[in-house]
């Protein structure tokens, strides 16, 4: 991306502050994606690099390698990522998609970094009236010569073609005609072969490979002398084919759940029954989809196979059977199991040390040199998703001391993990240490809060907290994921941890506040219930008791419909260390709550629901204040999401029956409702033509409207209400109607902290004439500057605030930024955001944009997104639009309502359920992938028996080989200009370089 500043209005024009316009002169900087990708499809891995890639059902691509390596593309068309095969040696890989077409990438250095690059397609194209399954492919087998793609296709056929040009190599196809003549009568009598559904190369001899047909038939054949060298005749419906490190024997797996081992060479071909296992059988079982055999260095060998599991019993498990010596496990999984390899370890590189599998939800590496098999922690790719995210709160520069014990007590967690490290290293990270130490936390569906690093590149888990354990639920305590029945078979184990099934919907995590330098934290969910926790290194037992807040302040005429409240256990309750609960508040009714804040200096936490908010003291565990919102007229307030669910068919009978009614009032009513309309209209445009040309008229909402009464922010400040010499602690809070409460807070001495109470006291009101809801709200000093967080003047990480000159409020709707003189509350200026371009603010947040250049220099803005999924920066105090890009598609609802900001001009928002979109619009604060592979050199020893192109000499491919790398590492001015495709290699040439 280019860095350099463009001058934005009252922004320093010398010092970098915000990022640029990108280079297609739209977009913010998108810099990262964390998670787990949506709906994967296919898996790769290279030994050579140890990278490897996912594609998707979206036509992406990723690579991954050692923490922090991470490589992505998209393919232009719009289709699935069906297969992904890594050439052998070299730094490109093949893909292809479901629409038949086929894709070389590379990894090509630019500037010291590698990028992943697209740098071919190509689509077989049979003879004219060919059938479009002649050349419809199911086969890829990318030859160990690094220089041939084998294709086998739905109709039978073997294309060959070079690489990296796509060059069909039309003389050496392998025809279904030159393969069914020369299969015995009695075979090909009796059934079609089908489409090609496996290729294997001999592992010894690169000119063999094995050409598995859909019905059963596997030939041998030898692409140099082309011809077929032995048949195989199994009987049952193919699934995969893999031939043994030795090429003495190849292994068959079938769709009735059996696998075969057949000899190479051998003369007799018709022991089928002896050489054929049903591991699970005697009952129907369902297909082995995939089978793997793998030597050790002492010791028999490891057998893997996905599937085969007894349809009528477990036919719905997804399983991968390991089975070793006397060691047979079959692993369960989560969810569909896409595809699996195994990374080899040892002197040789032949002893099996971990099997890493692909499932549809999550990543999951299992040690397979450690007693047990058991799983390996992944640094990346983690199932954001394993619960439903329904929250997330982002805190930036954590402390060292509170980084540390969340860490241990987050180690803690993972005492069944392997201590092995991870075996995926490829590649170089190049990025420089993060500056801070960031967090991540994410609220679930079933009561947890998971926290992640969030610092660099990956996003790596590091503690969860669990919020059920303080309420009554049908979980069982003593079930345990990874241990099956004794003597049960099959053999299982759960692994994975993706479980989106929780045990109630009301636990689900609404709203998290973190306070960094305290320790505390609090936590709001579904059924109105708001946690407040501190950190304890040691676990504890205790009772939290619950304080019930009556919302509704006794107001008459209201029934809830909703969810009832959650059970509070009554007993002790064994919190482990870490995030221990002391204090909870319970809402009544129990409606979701909408809005939470926390200020640890003065021991208060502020919650907000539909029906009002209320100020709870958490160290004298009592309530200060209880505000009901509600409008008299708002009854959809009234009823619980869970409700409005439950009562969905009858909403839509009424809404028949109301449409009928109105049909026939309508027919009484139309010559004067047509004129009632006229007027309205005209009336419109007369008040239209009295605006400015570039502003359109903001409508005023109804005080009927839904929900008005809905808290939507709150927020504690430190200014002047009563007069302008006095400060005193304040409690502002902003609802759905466009209405704004002010409260003044008298605290003790901190002496009398724990024995005298906190009194509140309403000072001030404000109702925005267009009623627009209101989505924040902050207090800027006398220099304009946003207030500090709690403590952290204390912390010396802030300035204190200027309590001289006069202080200012400003209110943010969904329309228009509007600030206040305090504490006279009267309107200084206005920037109105609906009226210029339509859009309305759906997430706001201050943020502080260092300077690039300057370590010392930096400015406060707010960072805004909209419903058109643009981003804002608006200038403090001055509220001037700076920049805006667009940043999320305006269709993408659930990403435009997860969006969360830093305090560093940074962002997260969700791409899909299981992923992350990290954002920047600083120019100081950027994180992003920053790495380096390097192409593999090859050693003489892996070119004995590697098919060459007719004409090419062995001095020549290896002259190239040193050409390839000297391009692709960017060593070469000369190279680096020109196309590798385009490149054509003279001896001259070679020899020169």
């Amino acid at each position: 991306e280019n860095k350099i500043f463009r001058p934005q209005h009252h922004y320093s024009t010398s010092l970098n502050t915000i990022l640029p316009l990108s280079k297609n002169g739209s977009f913010a900087d998108l810099t990262v994606e964390h998670g787990f990708p949506h709906q994967p499809s296919a898996l790769s891995y290279s030994p050579t690099l140890q990278l490897l890639s996912i594609g998707t059902r979206s036509g992406a691509i990723k690579l991954y390698g050692a923490p922090g390596v991470e490589f992505m593309g998209l393919h232009d068309e719009n289709a699935a990522v069906t297969q992904v095969h890594f050439l052998p040696h070299q730094v490109e890989l093949v893909t292809l998609l479901d629409d038949n077409s086929l894709h070389m990438w590379t990894l090509k250095a630019h500037k010291g970094l590698s990028e992943l690059l697209e740098i071919g397609r190509f689509t077989l194209t049979g003879p004219p009236g060919a059938l479009p399954s002649v050349t419809r492919v199911t086969a890829v087998l990318a030859h160990s010569s690094g220089e041939l793609l084998l294709l086998g296709t739905e109709g039978g056929h073997v294309f060959i073609v070079e690489v990296p040009g796509f060059r069909e190599l039309e003389e050496r196809n392998i025809s279904l005609d030159q393969v069914a003549s020369s299969v015995p009568e009695d075979y090909i009598g009796r059934r079609n072969l089908e489409h090609v559904e496996a290729l294997q190369e001999n592992p010894v001899n690169p000119n063999q490979i094995v050409i598995g047909y859909g019905r059963g038939l596997m030939v041998i054949w030898d692409l140099e002398k082309q011809c077929a060298l032995q048949h195989i005749p199994a009987t049952q419906q193919l699934e995969s084919v893999w031939w043994t490190e030795d090429g003495g024997y190849i292994l068959s797996s079938h769709s009735d759940g059996s696998y075969c081992r057949w000899m190479v060479g051998g003369e007799d071909e018709n022991e089928e029954e002896e050489k054929s296992d049903i591991p699970y059988g005697h009952f129907p079982c369902k297909a082995i989809s995939k089978i793997v055999q793998l030597p050790t260095e002492e010791g028999p060998p490891f057998l893997l196979f996905s599937g085969g599991m007894p349809r009528a019993s477990y036919g719905d498990r997804h399983c991968i059977t390991v089975i070793h010596s006397k060691t047979h496990i079959a692993l369960d999984f989560t969810s569909r199991i896409i595809d699996f390899f195994v990374i080899r370890d040892g002197p040789q590189h032949t002893d099996p040390s971990a099997l890493v599998v692909l499932v549809e939800e999550e990543l999951v590496v299992i040690d397979l040199q450690t007693e047990g098999w058991p799983v390996i922690q992944t640094p990346y790719l983690v199932p954001l998703h394993s619960s439903a995210i329904t929250c997330s709160h982002h805190v930036s520069a954590i402390p060292l001391k509170l980084w540390e014990r969340v860490t241990a007590a987050g180690d803690l967690q993972k005492t069944h993990y392997s201590k092995k490290p991870w075996p995926i290293t490829g590649g170089q990270n190049l990025a420089p240490d993060p500056p801070q130490r960031d967090l991540l936390l994410t609220g679930h569906e079933d009561g947890t809060v998971r926290f992640w690093d969030a610092s660099g590149v990956c996003l790596y888990p590091m503690y969860k907290l669990s919020t059920a354990g303080v309420f009554h639920t049908d979980a069982d305590p003593n079930d345990n994921m990874n241990q099956g029945t004794e003597g049960e078979w099959p053999p299982f184990r759960k692994v994975g941890c993706f479980d989106p099934y929780s045990d109630d919907p009301r636990l689900g995590v609404q709203k998290i506040h973190l306070c960094k330098y305290s320790g505390y934290l609090t936590v709001a969910g579904t059924a109105g219930q708001i946690l407040v926790l501190e950190l304890n290194d040691e676990a504890a037992e205790q009772t939290v008791e619950a304080k019930v807040v009556d919302l509704l302040q006794g107001q008459e005429g209201f029934r809830w419909k909703g969810h009832t409240r959650l059970d509070v256990r009554e007993e002790p309750v064994l919190f482990p260390p870490g995030f221990q609960p002391f204090a909870l508040v319970q809402c009544q009714p129990p409606a979701v709550v909408t809005a939470l804040t926390l200020h640890s200096e003065w021991k208060l936490v502020a919650f907000g629901t539909s029906h009002g908010f209320g100020l709870y003291d958490y160290q004298q565990k009592n309530n200060v204040l209880i505000k009901c919102t509600l409008n008299p007229s708002d009854q959809l307030a009234m009823e619980g999401p869970l409700s409005r669910v439950k009562s969905i068919k009858k909403s839509l009978r009424q809404s028949f029956r109301r449409i009928r009614r109105s049909r026939v009032s309508l027919r009484k009513h139309h010559v004067n409702n047509a004129l009632q309309e006229a007027n309205a209209r005209l009336e419109a445009e007369l008040a239209e033509m009295e605006l400015a040309p570039v502003q359109r008229k903001i409508e005023a909402r109804s005080s009927d409207d839904s929900f008005t009464g809905l808290v939507r922010t709150l927020y504690f400040a430190d200014t002047f209400l009563s007069d302008s010499s006095h400060n005193s602690p304040s409690l502002w809070a902003g609802t759905n109607g466009g209405c704004v409460f002010a409260y003044m807070l008298r605290l003790p001495p901190v002496e009398n902290r724990a024995d005298e109470p906190v009194t509140a006291q309403q000072a001030k009101e404000i109702q925005l004439m267009h009623r627009a809801p209101v989505v924040g709200i902050a207090v800027l000093d006398g220099h304009g500057a946003p207030l500090p967080e709690p403590l952290e003047v204390a912390h010396d990480l802030a300035r204190s605030p200027d309590m001289h000159g006069s202080h200012h409020l400003l209110v943010i709707s969904e329309e228009q930024f509007k600030v206040f003189t305090l504490p006279k509350v009267s309107a200084k200026m206005k920037l109105k955001l609906t009226a210029t371009d339509g859009s309305r603010v759906r997430r706001v947040g201050v943020a502080w944009f260092g300077s690039s250049r300057s370590e010392d220099y930096g400015e406060s803005g707010l960072v805004v997104l909209t419903n058109q999924g643009d981003l804002h920066v608006v200038s403090l105090p001055a509220v001037k639009m700076q920049v805006q890009y667009p940043c999320i598609r305006r269709e993408d609802v659930s990403g435009i309502a997860s969006c969360v900001f830093t305090k560093h001009g940074q962002g997260f928002y969700l791409i899909s359920p299981s992923e992350f979109e990290r954002f920047s619009l600083s120019a100081r604060y950027l994180v992003e992938p920053r790495c380096l592979v390097e192409v593999p050199l090859r050693s003489g020893s892996s070119n004995q028996h590697r098919p060459q192109p007719d004409g090419a000499s062995s001095a020549l491919s290896a002259a190239r080989r040193v050409m390839e790398h000297a391009l692709l590492n960017d060593e070469s001015e000369y190279f680096r200009e020109r196309d590798r495709r385009d490149c054509i290699i003279t001896m001259e040439q070679a020899y020169h370089v």
